[in-house]
């Protein structure tokens, strides 16, 4: 490959696919690489992603999850200029997704991320797990009898759903009207992440209306339930923030909690179903469940990576990047990195170290969501080992073993199956063990 031949990351379906063989060519290039098409600095190697990851004086998070798309008009820099900073600042609010925490960067993005931190306390993250075994087996009990099911509509994204809603506390009677909403209006708007000039402002402004109102409402009248703890969250200094810093961080967490979480699990069924010897151990030992977890977060991320827009001129792995340069971190190239995971591109469940991963990338932006995901996917995982036998890829939907067929969510953030059809013997298979919720 030369760069004249170089598939373009955000547009090649073939990549959408399967972005690994690309990732390896990147990597003959060095750990940092600009690639012709769109002028991104694009980081595969593990010390500079985290070296990056580090630096939020050098590197801004105001286009984390757009990367060049838009982008600033006219350009921020020129060849001459070594800080962008003031003109990040005045055009920020440009850049899609502005609002949300991921793209803010300090002093505002600590405040706001320690009230988003007083909504996952240990406490409420363990009532939280609790409905997730109940959750768990509430959906495995809409399919279990058909003896398949279609994963990623039936069982992941409700659960993923559900599990925030429990987590933040949105009323029972409101949860079948707020999915389809999500499912309505959220997807009509562009997917974040499409290499689209002319992606929405604020894909998840609709979300404001409901959390809007539970806060408000909360604000008047306090009760003893969760929203009224969300309302009444304070920055570190004690001050209550306006209702909407309030509704954008709870949005945040919803959305970015869900996608991740759906991908994560989707990958994770789709590995059990593929290697019989993974899911027979995982069925003896549960025990082993975390450690598959983390390796397979390692092995294929649900988030491919995240961007980085360079304020200040400098240099990452030996190559000078200008400032004004939009620089995206390939959390699922780095985690594959062989300088730091042995035999990298194979799924090892005795892996030691598989949890030094950058799924949930690193620094002050690490996800804060990510103990929440964990869980989420050891639950899941042994549930459905328990209850349901002998789990196989349908051949009917995918294809015989070595010709399979998957689908895979059009974004450049994402690695996902749009969908997972999986056969199993119908009905019960086991007990659920008394310790497992």
């Amino acid at each position: 490959m030369t760069d004249s031949t170089d598939p373009d990351f955000f547009r090649d379906p073939a990549v959408l696919a399967d972005p690994y063989p690309y990732y390896e060519f990147l990597r003959t290039q060095g750990p940092v690489y600009r690639e012709p098409h769109h002028g991104v600095v694009m980081v595969t190697g593990y010390d500079e992603a985290r070296t990056i990851y580090s630096d939020v004086a050098s590197f801004s998070s105001c286009n984390s999850v757009s990367g060049p798309f838009p982008g600033f008009t006219p350009p921020l820099a020129g060849p001459a200029v070594t800080d962008v900073t003031e003109l990040v600042e005045a055009q920020r609010d440009e850049l899609p997704m502005h609002d949300q925490i991921i793209c803010f960067d300090p002093p505002k993005h600590t405040d706001h991320r320690a009230l988003l931190m007083r909504l996952l306390t240990p406490r409420r993250l363990a009532e939280n797990e609790d409905f997730m075994w109940k959750l768990a087996d509430r959906q495995i009990d809409t399919f279990i009898e058909r003896g398949s099911v279609e994963f990623i509509s039936e069982y992941a994204s409700p659960f993923a759903f559900l599990v925030i809603a429990d987590l933040l506390g949105v009323p029972e009677q409101d949860r079948a009207t707020f999915m389809e909403d999500m499912q309505g209006k959220g997807r009509r708007r562009a997917m974040v992440g499409s290499a689209k000039e002319n992606l929405e402002h604020n894909p998840l402004g609709f979300l404001y209306d409901w959390f809007s109102r539970y806060v408000e409402d909360r604000r008047r009248e306090p009760r003893q339930d969760v929203l009224t703890g969300l309302a009444t969250a304070t920055f570190p200094d004690g001050s209550l923030p306006e209702v909407i810093d309030v509704v954008r961080v709870a949005v945040n967490l919803f959305a970015a909690g869900q996608e991740t979480t759906v991908r994560l699990l989707g990958s994770a069924l789709q590995l059990i179903a593929e290697r019989p010897e993974i899911q027979e151990e995982l069925r003896a030992n549960h025990d082993r469940i975390p450690d598959f977890v983390e390796e397979m977060l390692r092995y294929e991320s649900p988030v491919k990576g995240s961007f980085r827009l360079a304020q200040l001129s400098t240099t990452v792995g030996g190559i000078d990047i200008p400032a004004g340069t939009t620089v995206m971190l390939l959390n699922g190239a780095a985690s594959r990195d062989a300088s730091r995971f042995g035999n990298c591109d194979e799924f090892e469940l005795d892996r030691a170290g598989s949890r030094q991963h950058l799924a949930f990338g690193r620094g002050v932006h690490s996800c804060p969501g990510g103990p929440l995901a964990r869980v989420e996917a050891r639950v899941s995982v042994q549930r459905l080992l328990e209850r349901l036998g002998d789990i196989r890829i349908s051949q009917e939907h995918h294809g015989p073993l070595g010709e399979r067929r998957f689908k895979y969510v059009p974004t450049f953030i994402l690695r996902g199956l749009t969908a997972l059809h999986l056969d199993f013997p119908p009905g019960t298979q086991g007990t659920v063990t008394a310790t497992a919720g």
